[in-house]
Parts: structure tokens; C-alpha cells; sequence
């Protein structure tokens, strides 16, 4: 499979570069509140839309976690950019993932924020049809995301997520994206893996919490550091952007050292 350069832009103009892959219900907009938060004179940052999403919403594909990886390298090469992280926010760390086992020279580190491991997530019987629901009932996305936020989002908060979710993806591409994050599995692909990784899990997410990261990605990359982000859910860039900004240069800084 050949990847495209799909939907992108550029936030930065330092040499220390990460390009960020957004999660299952958001384009690339879902880091705009991060953006005011970035330091762009010490590191360049590339947003991507995933096909299907934003500006890539009626772009054909095969929405599988292999086309986001292509997909991005692509991006990296028409950008100049030979060596450089991956912010990978949910299902975006998964495809990060296979970025490193595609180009393990390029990638400096992986920074997962919520971030789906490489075994997939176990979503049977009324959970997997509550997801596998949400491409076409909005309302199944509302109880989606109320849940991963462990219930502590107000009415507006949710009802603009929903909004979002549901004007800037198309529902086939949403569908056929769950199928990939969620049922493939590639761990034992990764297992022992040296490449530094960053897990930014939100305190209050029950499915991808500190405790699924220390059960999967922090058993099979040695070199995984975890940092769990108070009063947060699964949604750490909307959440909590100045922390997770933050949280991010950090990680970023010190592998300029």
C-alpha cells in the first residue's frame, strides 16, 4: 500500500518535529486547544486528517489503521521531515505504532494520549454494538464519550463533541476505522520494542486509564514512561490542553538534549 499526503498543516518552525494524529471522534481540530499552548519557535508540529475526516471527508480508502500510517509518512515525506515524533491521540498512537515498525529510523519517540495499545481494546456483546452503532446513531457517540470522560462532562461539552464528531466524519470511514483500532491485533510485533515512548493517561478514563497502560504498553516497550493527567478523561487535547501541551514540550525537550 502506497500512502497519499492527505489533509495537513504546520504549526512551528523549530527543529525538534512531531506530527499528530487525532483520535476516533475528531479530525484534526480536535488539538486546537492545544495550539495556543505550543511553543513554535522551538518545535514544529504537523496536524493530519485521517481520510474520511475534515478535509479529507470524502476521500476514498480502506480507513484502516495501515492507510492512517502510510498515510502520514507520506506527509513527513512531502514535508522535508527524515526523523520526527508521533502524537498519537487514541486510535492515532495505534497507527503511530505501525509507523515505527514501518519506518523505525525516523520515528524519535511516540507520545500516546489515551492511546489505544497495539492489542487493540476488547469491546464484546452490547459494547461492541454501542460502538459499532455510533457511525450511524449520534447518540451512541454521546454515550461514548460521556463514559470515557467517567461522566463528569456537562450537557454543552458533550453535545459539542457529538456535533463535531458527527459534521467532520463520514459515517463508512467511521465504521470501518473501529474494525482496526479496535479488533486488530499486533503486540507481539512490538514486544521489547526500544523506541522512547510518553503515555499521557487521563485519571478519570476508565477504558484507557493508567491501569490499561501499564497492562499492555508499558509490558512491551521497555523504554515507556507513564504521566497521568488529573481531573481527565480520554479526551486529554479538549480536557486539558495547556497540561497536555505541557506534558508533550517536555517529553519533546528532552529528547533534544
Amino acid at each position: 500500500m502506497t500512502g497519499q499526503v492527505i489533509p495537513h498543516d504546520v504549526l512551528g518552525t523549530g527543529s525538534e518535529r512531531a506530527l499528530l494524529l487525532h483520535h476516533w471522534f475528531g479530525d484534526r481540530s480536535s488539538f486546537d486547544p492545544v495550539r495556543d499552548h505550543l511553543d513554535g519557535d522551538a518545535f514544529s508540529y504537523a496536524f493530519l486528517d485521517c481520510r474520511g475526516y475534515g478535509e479529507a471527508i470524502d476521500a476514498d480508502g480502506a480507513f484502516t489503521m495501515e492507510e492512517v500510517a502510510e498515510d502520514a509518512l507520506a506527509v513527513a515525506d512531502r514535508l522535508g521531515w527524515e526523523t520526527f515524533s508521533v502524537v498519537g491521540h487514541s486510535m492515532g498512537a495505534k497507527a503511530a505504532q505501525l509507523m515505527l515498525l514501518d519506518a523505525p529510523r525516523r520515528i524519535r519517540s511516540i507520545i500516546g494520549i489515551s492511546p489505544v495499545p497495539a492489542s487493540g481494546f476488547p469491546l464484546e456483546g452490547d459494547m461492541w454494538e454501542l460502538f459499532a452503532g455510533a457511525a450511524q446513531n449520534p447518540g451512541n457517540r454521546r454515550a461514548i464519550i460521556d463514559y470515557t470522560t467517567g461522566g463528569l462532562r456537562d450537557d454543552a461539552w458533550l453535545d459539542a463533541m457529538v456535533d463535531r464528531s458527527v459534521g467532520r466524519s463520514s459515517a463508512p470511514a467511521f465504521r470501518a476505522y473501529l474494525d482496526s483500532w479496535a479488533r486488530v491485533d499486533f503486540h507481539e510485533r512490538v514486544k521489547d520494542n526500544p523506541a522512547p515512548v510518553l503515555l499521557l493517561a487521563g485519571a478519570n478514563d476508565p477504558a484507557l486509564g493508567p491501569e490499561a497502560m501499564r497492562a499492555t504498553w508499558m509490558q512491551w516497550y521497555p523504554n515507556a514512561r507513564l504521566e497521568v493527567v488529573p481531573d481527565t478523561g480520554h479526551y486529554g487535547p479538549e480536557e486539558s490542553p495547556e497540561a497536555v501541551a505541557a506534558a508533550v514540550e517536555r517529553y519533546l525537550g528532552h529528547l533534544a538534549r
